[in-house]
């Protein structure tokens, strides 16, 4: 399986090593005939509306909305959520994104750099231990679609809950940085239980 990590702005390298520890052979992509190319795809962490920018300076935005459309993989972390996202809370003017999750998030929902956390959490489908998740200027999700599935929570600083990771079918969304912390099994969970989903449709 070929999995590739757009490679425009944020953390690259290390959803890479990630994968890697996965038993995967990962492809850094920027170009839309490597797109084409892969299987599933990972948007890291970085800056949500940068990213989206320089996907369509590289040609790649309407290739990456049109393979989500048709069923591929995609995990995306943090501003990978974002991207993911239908509907985006706090949105900069003219802000795009991917789409295909039925998901409104907050950008900047936990506050600025100097407000980043960690905080342990249960993700269902992960057992024990609970996951150490790094949250930096981090979205969360406000409301759900019935066909997306909250597998992390967090409670905000006004007690509420707020969903942190969900999946839809193929795509999987984090607001949290599993490839900060050398804990790879985010990673694993998308390439062993979401990428078999695309392949059971084939």
């Amino acid at each position: 399986m070929k999995v590739g990590v757009l490679a425009l702005q944020g953390d690259v390298r290390e959803h890479i090593k990630a994968l890697e520890e996965c038993g995967v052979s990962p492809f850094s992509v920027r170009r839309p005939s490597e797109i084409e190319n892969i299987d599933a795809l990972i948007l890291p962490g970085g800056e949500s509306t940068t990213i989206a920018l320089l996907a369509e300076e590289f040609g790649v935005f309407d290739v990456i909305q049109n393979r989500i459309q048709k069923g591929m993989p995609v995990y995306g972390s943090c501003a990978g959520m974002i991207l993911l996202a239908d509907r985006v809370l706090d949105a900069t003017k003219d802000q795009k994104t991917f789409g295909g999750m039925d998901i409104t998030v907050r950008r900047n929902a936990f506050g600025r750099q100097v407000d980043s956390f960690e905080s342990d959490l249960h993700v269902d489908g992960i057992t024990t231990p609970l996951m150490k998740a790094v949250f930096i200027r981090a979205p969360w999700v406000e409301s759900v679609g019935s066909g997306v599935e909250v597998l992390a929570s967090v409670k905000s600083p006004d007690g509420r809950e707020h969903p942190v990771a969900v999946r839809q079918g193929t795509l999987l969304a984090t607001s949290f940085h599993p490839e900060l912390t050398g804990d790879n099994r985010i990673h694993r969970y998308f390439v062993e239980q979401v990428c078999k989903v695309e392949k059971s449709i084939k």
